[in-house]
């Protein structure tokens, strides 16, 4: 029985009673606009799905999209409490559709990455102690020492990035250390600026939590550790030690490390369920919480990437989620522990100019039709006759470009190309950046990669024909409507069957398998072995004549 169904079905006598005696492990979702579960049962179906939206269902918060913009447009926020509230909801909701809790073997989660949570001093207790006559929010109203948390949209600690970089020698210093340059939205800057901001709040916060590890503290009923691949979203954690560093905690705030506890692998078993949760929801009291993550690394665990494997998200943005043996930390990209092997690492590339770009490019060169986008991409030969593109409408990330620049076989800049030859050279740069940049980072294709795509543009076979050319590697779709809970459902079914001990690849063998869209045409690999180093080549000539952003 799929989501779909449920939500058409969950009320009925029969929904109830095809879900009683149903063992699972529930999945939850704490994101930027809602709190969301899954409950996956023991052959990997998922048979419930719930959500609460912030902005929709708890209004009284005053957010919009989940947030709180400030007045300097920088400082973006979230009230915890809220998040809180939504859990209250959303487990309510579960128990008046007849949800049948006491078939929870465990559950785990993810949390929207890099935001922090700030338990005021004597919390623990609140935690420890909770009755399970009231709901969770009026016994945790004065547990934390800010109400309005900082989330990945913040970007207003550049001042403390520029102070981070400077004390470790530098930016690719602080990559190699951590996995990633330093960022506003990163934890650790944002602890810096509360701590030189509001001193008095950092030192009556006994503990700082991430939004995943501060979602599984409400489970346990204690405070959850923060997990190796949330963790590496920080600035913080030494990625390749698996531990705090020192230099970079000294840099951001004193006692730092007893705030954050010790960090541990992402498939632990972090404790038993809360005992609030066994009375007030009937919980079996052996239900395992399995320690949360990351909302991005959760993703990689429900799209059940492998060794090798790539995926990219075709959305407004563009979003590579790569699976590294031997990482290479650049100052583009973000490179964080593996959440389901402890012993590889994943990756995440963002590409600004997506899906806007190539509907702009429909609309000009193809009468705003993607149909006549597609018949342009049949029509036209694989490397485009050495014709090149660079379609970067609004600053890119990586690169940080701005412009269109094209380029013919001899490398000269020309200003226009014909309509069919603009849209293969906008898809074939778009995909040949994003194997460059992968590359750079040390991603390598290996005879048995998968390319499993998402977002809209999967939607479109000639794309994805364009992809599987470029990279050299068949190219699935799969359905990722809510891949962080899923992932998450499926991660705390391998915490259970032994976490590290167990390949998370045996745990999941039987999930649903995704369908394979496109293969590569005999003798891509040739073409674009010669295209990729001319394309690395043109993008460095143009970074080196290009006004470099401000930092």
């Amino acid at each position: 029985m799929d989501a779909r169904t449920h939500r058409r079905a969950a009320g009925t006598p029969r929904a109830l009673a095809e879900r009683a005696g149903r063992r699972c492990c529930l999945g939850w979702d704490f994101s930027t606009q809602q709190v969301k579960v899954v409950a996956v049962d023991a052959e990997l179906n998922i048979f419930y799905e719930d959500s609460v939206h912030f902005d929709r269902d708890l209004p009284e918060f005053g957010t919009q999209g989940g947030v709180h913009v400030h007045k300097d447009r920088l400082t973006v926020t979230s009230p915890v409490l809220m998040w809180v509230q939504a859990l209250d909801l959303i487990l309510g909701k579960m128990k008046s559709s007849g949800f049948d809790f006491s078939q929870v073997l465990a559950l785990s989660g993810a949390g929207q990455q890099h935001g922090s949570v700030y338990w005021k001093t004597g919390a623990s207790l609140a935690l420890s102690s909770l009755s399970p006559a009231l709901p969770l929010h009026q016994q945790l109203q004065s547990c934390f020492s800010i109400s309005d948390c900082p989330i990945w949209m913040d970007s207003s600690t550049t001042a403390q990035c520029h102070q981070l970089e400077a004390a470790v020698g530098g930016a690719q210093a602080l990559s190699c250390l951590t996995g990633s340059r330093a960022y506003e939205r990163f934890t650790g800057n944002q602890i810096a600026k509360l701590f030189q901001k509001n001193p008095e709040a950092y030192s009556h916060s006994e503990r700082i939590s991430l939004v995943s590890s501060f979602a599984a503290s409400l489970f346990l009923g204690g405070y959850s550790p923060i997990d190796y691949s949330d963790g590496s979203g920080m600035n913080l954690l030494q990625i390749q030690e698996k531990v705090w560093s020192q230099a970079c905690l000294d840099v951001c705030a004193p006692h730092l490390e007893e705030k954050l506890g010790s960090p541990v692998p992402s498939c632990s078993v972090v404790g038993a369920i809360s005992s609030y949760y066994v009375q007030r929801y009937g919980f079996p009291p052996g239900c395992k919480v399995v320690a949360f993550t990351g909302d991005n690394p959760a993703s990689l665990a429900g799209m059940r990437l492998e060794e090798g494997d790539i995926a990219v998200s075709l959305g407004t943005s563009d979003t590579l989620f790569l699976w590294l043996q031997k990482p290479m930390p650049a100052l583009e990209g973000h490179i964080f522990c593996n959440p389901v092997d402890a012993q590889h690492y994943m990756a995440l590339l963002c590409f600004k100019n997506g899906s806007l770009m190539r509907e702009k490019i429909r609309d000009e060169s193809a009468s705003c039709s993607w149909n006549k986008f597609s018949k342009a991409l049949q029509s036209t030969a694989m490397g485009n006759n050495g014709n090149l593109g660079f379609y970067f409408d609004v600053m890119e990330i990586t690169p940080e470009i701005i412009g269109r620049h094209r380029f013919n076989a001899e490398n000269m800049e020309v200003s226009a190309f014909p309509g069919d030859v603009e849209i293969r050279a906008l898809i074939e740069g778009q995909f040949m950046a994003k194997r460059i940049h992968a590359e750079g980072l040390g991603y390598r294709v290996m005879p048995k990669t998968k390319i499993l795509a998402t977002g809209g543009a999967s939607h479109n076979k000639d794309i994805l024909q364009v992809l599987a050319d470029v990279f050299g590697a068949p190219v699935y779709v799969i359905d990722t409507t809510s891949s962080a809970c899923v992932g998450s459902a499926y991660r705390a079914f391998h915490g259970l069957a032994g976490g590290t001990g167990v390949a998370f690849s045996e745990v999941v063998k039987s999930a649903p398998q995704p369908s394979l869209a496109a293969t590569p045409n005999p003798g891509a690999s040739q073409v674009y072995a010669a295209l990729l180093p001319r394309y690395s080549a043109l993008e460095q000539r143009i970074l080196s004549t290009s006004q470099r952003p401000l930092e």
